[in-house]
């Protein structure tokens, strides 16, 4: 569970453009900024929270609808 987590907020933190690779003739590193990270990492959170949110208000909807077909 834990390693599940880490690895979201690695990702969430890569897509933020948080992480920067940096290679040299002699090396490679990877440059984190601590606030981008927490800031992509904080709204990836939000987004996924309001999309959430928002399909389950969604499914709400759903229930009155009937799907039936007829030919």
């Amino acid at each position: 569970m834990i390693k599940f987590l880490l690895g979201v907020v690695v990702a969430l933190a890569l897509i933020g453009g948080a992480i920067q690779f940096e290679s040299t003739d002699e090396s490679w590193s990877l440059v984190i900024n601590k606030e981008a990270a927490m800031n992509s990492v904080q709204n990836g959170a939000t987004k996924i929270y309001d999309f959430g949110s928002d399909l389950i208000n969604d499914a709400d909807k759903i229930k009155g609808v009937d799907l039936t077909v007829e030919r």
